[in-house]
């Protein structure tokens, strides 16, 4: 299995490993010290190397940082997380709900004296340290940049990953990375850039048209990279895992340790992500009086907008991975009625997980999930995030919710989706609730917009009918998804937060939820793609409308619908939904599902 349910907490060994840490900044003479989840590559997911807030505190969580001082320390956690932080550290971490509570009002509040706070500029963004530098003004606060005192601790760290890159095959990219190279080194020479610095692994791999394999579930490999504007392109990285793969002449493949050198060699102005690229770049320049041309990666919104290409190729990988997710829907039917009927039947967590992805598997394209599948059942369905283990792995019971939230990598496309599924009889407030939230679903799904807006403008819609019953949810509705590549992909999203407009090509997920803790959780997640609109009658002739296409189409558990609280419009649509997965479907599945596909799609 791609998966293991291994616990890789360690509440217990926070507090030895904090004192340690506090050791090491009375050393350095400091107040404090920050410790992100973020690599020196910016990326939610990390290597085991990298793991440092997990190795330090025992949250294993995507999002977050830890705050170290004297007296105190403070975990921060979004929304997703704030369950799970509670079950993961030891009492000698506080939680922090974030971003609510900013770092800067945080750390004026617990050194009023004034103090030094460490922070290593590898693992910082120059944006980041700007901000939060911002609303520190006057406190008597420095932020100092400063050596990484946890590997200082870190007596058994990891290797970094060294696996294999591969090429990405140029029909399925839809564009060779000749032509991607000298698309964006034209762009760099209309703005008067020499060259542009690259951190994101995707970017480059998209660049490239190459895969790697150094962070699990994500095809990436961990590099940097200068693209200069004649499209020749720098590579920093170990030179072991480019053997065996052919390059152009233009492209130039140099160890990690040359990156620092190289900086300071170029010819200005260089373009630099100050949201994405660690701070010790802009460091780096500066250093040699190199001119910064700071402005978004070039690689990032390109990527993002899929090509023809590239979304025929999702649509195949969509419609591939939704038969495996009936097959596995229907076994999940078949198993409820068997816990339903006979008490002695037993099934878990991770038997759902296992047997979720032995179907995937079952497709023979499958090359990894997207990310650890969350399955969670009764209370676990309320940690947004959750990950079951060995320790935490419960048995299903009728009358419960069931939140599975999966994906799977192709090479065709990245697929991500939820359902939530009844266990058995769902209570009316459980139906009530999902219903609410499958509103929202089919509100983003139905959305139609001018050009311009981004998904700061679509977010409220997906929310209005838990507002109306005073309820809510705490992330956003919808992500960013690479073309097999990460499965959280900027720099768009559906999110109030967001301020990126939404163009053509571009893939995001339709995700609201209800998550009540101790009891249930609820998300239901489609993938949608952005798509010119077409006009309608009356309309206003020059102004041009997106909408989006669905990609997903996998029923939604009729059970756990509350027709009378659906308008005409919502019902048509749902209905129309699970016509054309019965259409798209039939025979791609076996006949016994098949069997449940045609009671799945009823009518209501």
């Amino acid at each position: 299995m791609f998966q293991t349910f291994d616990s890789t907490s360690s509440p217990e060994q926070g507090p030895p490993r904090l004192a340690a840490l506090r050791r090491e900044i009375k050393a350095e003479k400091l107040d404090g010290f920050i410790v992100p989840l973020a690599d020196q590559h910016q990326g939610e997911y990390v290597a085991d190397c990298d793991k440092r807030l997990e190795w330090l505190t025992g949250f294993t969580g995507s999002a977050g940082f830890c705050v170290a001082l004297a007296d105190r320390a403070g975990v921060f956690v979004d929304g997703r997380y704030r369950v799970q932080v509670k079950a993961q550290v030891a009492s000698d971490y506080t939680p922090v709900d974030w971003p609510e509570t900013k770092l800067g009002d945080w750390l004026a509040e617990a050194l009023p004296d004034g103090g030094k706070v460490g922070f290593d500029p590898w693992l910082h963004t120059l944006g980041e340290i700007e901000a939060v530098e911002k609303r520190l003004k006057g406190t008597g606060i420095t932020l100092v940049e400063s050596d990484n005192l946890v590997d200082r601790i870190w007596d058994d760290r990891p290797d970094r990953p060294c696996e294999p890159v591969t090429r990405y095959p140029d029909d399925m990219a839809g564009e060779t990375d000749a032509e991607k190279r000298g698309r964006l080194a034209a762009a760099l020479r209309d703005a008067n850039q020499q060259a542009a610095v690259l951190t994101l692994p995707d970017s480059i791999c998209w660049l490239l048209n190459v895969r790697g394999a150094d962070i699990p579930r994500n095809p990436v490999v961990q590099a940097f990279a200068i693209l200069h504007d004649d499209g020749k392109v720098q590579i920093f990285s170990d030179e072991a895992k480019f053997r065996g793969l052919a390059t152009d002449k233009a492209v130039d493949i140099a160890p990690w340790d040359a990156f620092e050198p190289v900086l300071t060699q170029l010819d200005g102005p260089v373009r630099v992500d100050k949201s994405s690229a660690p701070l010790a770049v802009t460091r780096a320049l500066q250093s040699a009086d190199i001119t910064i041309s700071y402005a978004d990666d070039p690689c990032i919104l390109p990527k993002a907008c899929k090509n023809d290409t590239e979304l025929t190729a999702a649509r195949a990988a969509h419609l591939r991975d939704a038969a495996a997710m009936c097959e596995f829907l229907a076994w999940v039917d078949a198993e409820g009625q068997k816990l339903a009927s006979d008490s002695g039947h037993k099934v878990t967590e991770t038997d759902v997980v296992r047997a979720l992805e032995g179907f995937r598997r079952a497709t023979n394209a499958l090359q990894e999930i997207s990310f650890d599948t969350i399955c969670g059942s009764g209370p676990n369905g309320a940690i947004v995030h959750y990950r079951v283990t060995e320790d935490t792995d419960r048995q299903i019971a009728p009358g419960e919710l069931l939140l599975v939230d999966s994906g799977g990598q192709y090479l065709d496309g990245t697929t991500d989706i939820t359902r939530t599924i009844a266990i058995g009889t769902p209570t009316d407030e459980q139906r009530a609730c999902f219903t609410r939230v499958l509103k929202g679903m089919i509100a983003i799904s139905q959305a139609r917009w001018p050009k311009g807006r981004s998904g700061h403008d679509l977010d409220v819609l997906a929310r209005i009918a838990l507002w109306r019953a005073g309820q809510d949810y705490d992330h956003g509705t919808g992500h960013g998804v690479g073309q097999y590549l990460s499965v959280h992909e900027g720099p768009a999203r559906i999110s109030r937060v967001s301020d990126i407009a939404l163009e053509p090509g571009m893939i995001l997920s339709n995700e609201p939820g209800y998550y009540r803790e101790g009891a249930f959780g609820i998300r239901i997640e489609n993938l949608v793609a952005v798509q010119n609109a077409p006009a309608l009658p009356g309309g206003d002739a020059h102004r041009a409308m997106l909408d989006f296409e669905t990609l997903t189409y996998v029923p939604i558990d009729l059970a756990l619908v509350d027709a009378e609280l659906l308008d005409r419009d919502e019902r048509a649509w749902l209905n129309a939904y699970h016509a054309e997965c019965h259409a798209r479907l039939a025979d791609r599945v076996s006949e016994t599902t098949g069997d449940w596909l045609s009671r799945a799609t009823k009518a209501i």
